[in-house]
């Protein structure tokens, strides 16, 4: 070949590769990527679902396709099997589905090839939740002032204890709401003890709130009655009952019978002033104190009373009520005397209701229960009236407030002679029976190293209550 023909050649070679002459055929378009779908049925937890994998591409099944299966377990993903479609381009297997959600989402994952890939798919597996039954046991009565265990238990049917949170709801004695009062959670166990301590009788409940795999419950009422530490005050056969009826005083404060003598404090004096003290009374405010003691009321219960008694003779009734808490001898109520309002027929605060309601009360600047115009004793604050209800006053004017009790006595709330033990601790602290059977429930504090009050004029041969 000439060197002519040479370059000619060289060139048409040249212009060909260019233009794509006498190059090696293009290849065909990659094939469509295959799609993967996952499907499972609910279940509840801690049973198998199956798990339907399907391989398609372009809306035909693909058979022999292989599909590995994961789960996700704490976070991170873990083999569950290696399947291969069938010619409907399905395979199956199964997992166990846990309590966690976050533990029941399944990925299947085809290889990659030279054309693509390979193509993913994940599918959270719902939980078919459990129905729960909720549990709340304990005693069904307690002594006041101390604690009741209440245990609740939470279980799933078919699935064991349930570890949750539950609430606790309360209704006391006279409510008609139902109050929640403590969030709690129950264990692995599915339990969860609380200690109560209600002061009145009350009812219980608890509500589980609810778990990704079982359902809320709610435990049956508990009832708990709260008993009283003490017996309480039977009364014989047709005693009758104070024509007037009073609240329960607060409950006791502290350890036995707590007696705080204090000077009057300006609420109280105000709630006093133009009731149980009014201008010209024998005695002011300087002279005067605030006894707050604790007392067994006749239910058996503990109670929070009040008098005001001249300060001369403070300590001996705080003593002399101390006294009758240790004893365990009742007071049916100890509400300070102007509770009971102004009597104009009194002149001072209205002793006739606080002795309808069978009160126990001291300092009242006012005249004499059925003796107008005649200053009472209380008026110089030395005296305490003791369950009046039980223990009558005999009147010129007549019985007070009852006549039932007049001829009766009982071992505890009602004395007629001085061997009663109230009797007898009363005058152990100073404080004397002064009128006997005629005033039942009077007793007169002499300051130690002191002398009685002297009686007002017209009460030498008469009781002045």
């Amino acid at each position: 070949m000439t060197a002519l023909s040479a370059r000619l050649l060289g060139g048409f070679l040249a212009i060909a590769t260019v233009l794509g002459l006498g190059a090696a055929p293009a290849t065909a378009a990659d094939p469509e990527p295959p799609v993967l779908t996952i499907t499972a049925p609910r279940a509840h937890e801690g049973e198998p679902t199956t798990v339907t994998v399907v391989v398609t591409r372009l809306g035909a099944p693909v058979s022999g396709a292989a599909v590995t299966v994961e789960r996700r377990r704490n976070g991170a993903w873990t083999p569950v099997a290696e399947v291969v479609t069938d010619a409907q381009g399905v395979a199956t297997t199964e997992v166990t589905l846990a309590r966690d959600p976050r533990d029941n989402t399944v990925r299947g994952t085809t290889p990659p090839t030279q054309e693509h890939e390979g193509a993913t798919a994940t599918f959270d597996v719902p939980l078919e939740k459990r129905d729960s039954v909720v549990t709340l046991r304990g005693p069904e009565e307690f002594k006041d002032e101390t604690e009741a265990t209440l245990t609740i238990r939470w279980r799933a049917v078919g699935g064991g204890p349930v570890a949750g949170n539950v609430r606790l709801l309360r209704r006391l004695a006279g409510e008609r709401k139902w109050h929640a009062v403590r969030r709690l959670a129950t264990g692995a166990d599915g339990e969860v003890a609380v200690d109560v301590s209600p002061r009145v009788d009350s009812r219980w409940r608890a509500i589980a709130v609810g778990v990704p795999w079982a359902r809320r419950g709610r435990s049956d009422v508990h009832r708990l009655d709260n008993l009283p530490p003490i017996a309480p005050v039977s009364m014989p056969r047709g005693a009758p009952r104070p024509r007037r009826s009073l609240p329960p005083q607060k409950h006791a404060v502290g350890k036995g019978a707590n007696a705080k003598i204090s000077r009057i404090p300006g609420g109280v004096w105000r709630q006093m002033t133009g009731r149980s003290w009014h201008a010209g009374c024998p005695v002011g405010r300087a002279g005067l104190r605030l006894v707050r003691v604790n007392y067994w009321d006749y239910t058996g219960y503990r109670r929070r009373g009040e008098v005001v008694v001249a300060s001369g003779v403070a300590r001996q009734v705080a003593g002399a009520l101390k006294a009758m808490y240790a004893a365990e001898l009742p007071i049916r109520s100890m509400y300070r005397v102007d509770r009971f309002g102004w009597s104009a027929r009194l002149h001072g605060a209205d002793d006739y209701a606080s002795m309808s309601a069978g009160n126990t009360s001291a300092f009242n600047c006012r005249e004499v229960v059925g003796r107008p115009g005649v200053r009472s004793p209380h008026s110089y604050g030395r005296s305490l009236d003791i369950n009046p209800w039980e223990n009558p006053y005999r009147s010129p004017r007549g019985v007070f407030p009852n006549t039932w009790w007049l001829s009766r006595s009982h071992p505890e709330v009602a004395w007629r002679s001085r061997s009663h033990r109230v009797v007898q601790i009363m005058a152990g602290h100073g404080l004397r029976w002064t009128y006997g059977l005629q005033d039942i429930h009077h007793f007169d504090a002499v300051p130690r190293g002191g002398r009685m009050i002297a009686l007002p004029r017209g009460c030498a041969d008469v009781v002045c209550h």
